[in-house]
């Protein structure tokens, strides 16, 4: 692009991806408009993602609470405060909210907070406090988030069939919580609810729970889920929620019937793209989401779409790296795609779920030789000390060239463990690397140089 003034940058939706393209193309000497309608850092990100951590951090500490007791440590009240663990979490959002505004407003970021909609392929509106604010842009960029999704058979009335925005604010703990979804956000808030003291029933749609996920890794995270007391209810797709009084009954398709106080639906999330204009901007979605290239382009070659709209990947940490990249090459710098097969994604359940690289089972079916190697944790010292050996290190590398193509960790502190795991995906390192690295001993980390053997 040939411009005389700075590029006007034109972001709808100020979550990771719209954050963090507005600080690089401001970096990058760009005019940046920011406009965003509920909180900046993104609604699902800071009402949904954050918050939901948060209460993980407490499920955590109740676990290290009861795991204490095989150490000799007494702890007799393991009870939770919902009051003081909402004001948290509130409080945990609205600092990460309030640090970007400042980050981006020393940046030269113009923030609106409203509701953005393109009118055409170079204009848009911008709707704050009932007024129209028109705006002109060289380069756009949409990333609006998603929000839950709500089956037509069910009517999420907040306080007891609930959404996952709706279970940070709860007044008092639920006795009996049916959760219905058993993919990442299901089995992470069936961990929440069981360690605050909810009796929990998931319900599984397939045979296992994580149904796309290393087939090892449910069953080590379904037998944790049994020794705690969760009902798997397997097989089953819900079907209905009927009411009556202050009991819930699920309905699945097999004619089973589950009771409880609270219905929790975690079953993924919808893009949010209504009213932004879309089609004035000469952009049409397909199932939803905005289709872009490997750069995130749209149609459009000057707009561009990141996060949840784009159906690639919906994690915090992808969204943020887009709208890096989006940024930089709309300033005319060279980059690179995003390799997704690199990415690397935890679970936060207890033992936490960590994975980066190519998935076992896919380069297998392919025909793709590899080696595969595993390490279970109660073969590490650190880990028999802490009295936590559930989960294991799985490594896999290329026999060939010896290079290192992915990996898996179940266990404590696993997603913080794929780090290492990472850095050697995406640098291509070979196995021998791992090998001849002198771990700290006890370490949980020495176990990924023994999976290296």
């Amino acid at each position: 692009m040939n411009h005389q003034h700075p590029i006007r940058l034109l972001i709808i939706g100020g979550g990771p991806a719209g954050t963090q393209a507005a600080m690089t193309a401001a970096s990058l000497g760009a005019e940046v408009t920011l406009v965003e309608k509920e909180i900046v850092g993104g609604a699902a990100h800071l009402l949904d993602c954050i918050p939901s951590k948060t209460m993980v951090s407490s499920a955590v500490r109740i676990q290290a609470m009861r795991d204490a007791e095989n150490l000799g440590v007494q702890s007799a009240d393991r009870k939770v405060d919902l009051t003081v663990l909402a004001e948290k979490m509130d409080e945990i959002s609205r600092d990460i909210s309030e640090g970007l505004v400042d980050v981006l407003e020393s940046q030269g970021v113009r923030i609106i907070d409203g509701f953005g909609r393109f009118t055409g392929p170079h204009s848009a509106v911008a709707v704050a406090d009932g007024e129209e604010i028109p705006l002109e842009f060289d380069v756009g960029m949409v990333s609006t988030g998603s929000f839950p999704r709500v089956p037509e058979w069910a009517t999420v009335d907040g306080t007891m069939i609930l959404t996952t925005r709706d279970a940070y604010s709860l007044e008092a703990i639920p006795e009996q919580i049916i959760v219905i979804g058993s993919g990442v956000t299901g089995v992470e808030f069936v961990n929440i609810f069981e360690a605050l003291g909810s009796k929990v029933t998931l319900i599984v749609s397939r045979q296992q729970v994580l149904p796309h996920s290393d087939p090892e890794v449910a069953v080590v995270l379904e037998q944790n889920f049994i020794d705690r007391g969760v009902t798997l209810l397997k097989g089953a797709r819900a079907e209905n929620v009927s009411q009556d009084g202050e009991v819930l009954t699920v309905h699945v398709d097999d004619g089973r019937k589950v009771t409880g106080s609270h219905v929790l639906l975690a079953i993924g999330s919808v893009p949010l793209t209504e009213g932004v204009g879309l089609e004035a901007a000469g952009i049409e979605l397909d199932q939803g989401y905005v289709p872009v290239d490997e750069l995130n382009r749209t149609v459009v070659p000057h707009i561009y779409a990141a996060g949840d709209i784009c159906g690639k990947m919906p994690l915090s940490s992808v969204a943020s790296m887009q709208g890096r990249k989006i940024a930089m090459d709309a300033m005319g710098r060279g980059v690179t795609p995003i390799d997704y097969t690199k990415v690397a994604q935890a679970i936060f359940t207890l033992p936490e779920i960590a994975s980066v690289g190519l998935d076992e089972a896919i380069l297998a079916a392919a025909g793709r030789r590899i080696r595969s190697t595993k390490v279970p944790f109660a073969a590490n010292s650190r880990s028999v000390i802490q009295g936590n050996t559930a989960g294991f290190v799985k490594v896999i590398s290329d026999p060939a060239t010896n290079e290192v193509l992915g990996g898996t960790i179940v266990g404590q502190r696993a997603s913080e463990l794929i780090g290492m795991l990472a850095l050697a995906v995406q640098g291509r390192l070979h196995i021998d690397t791992l090998l001849e690295t002198i771990m700290v001993h006890p370490s949980l980390s020495e176990s990924l140089t023994e999976a290296a053997h």
